[in-house]
């Protein structure tokens, strides 16, 4: 099962890598266009990225805790 878990957080990464990107994409436009303040959509993408990140960071933990707990079996 650990394998499917750094699989999933892997994939999760490039995730937060192509919402880094959009979220560049509109902080470029907005200074384009003379924003002075962040736009709401680029807040929204990075709080989205953040939450991206955290569930591979999850998923990277609950392998480690496999790793050093050794496995149990359900009873």
């Amino acid at each position: 099962m650990s394998e499917q878990f750094h699989t999933l957080a892997d994939r999760l990464d490039a995730i937060s890598e192509e919402l880094a990107e959009v979220a560049m994409a509109e902080l470029s436009q907005a200074i384009r266009g003379g924003a002075s303040k962040r736009p709401a959509a680029e807040r929204a993408v990075t709080q989205a990225r953040r939450a991206v990140e955290k569930a591979a960071h999850l998923l990277r933990s609950i392998d480690a805790h496999d790793d050093s707990a050794g496995s149990h079996e359900l009873d």
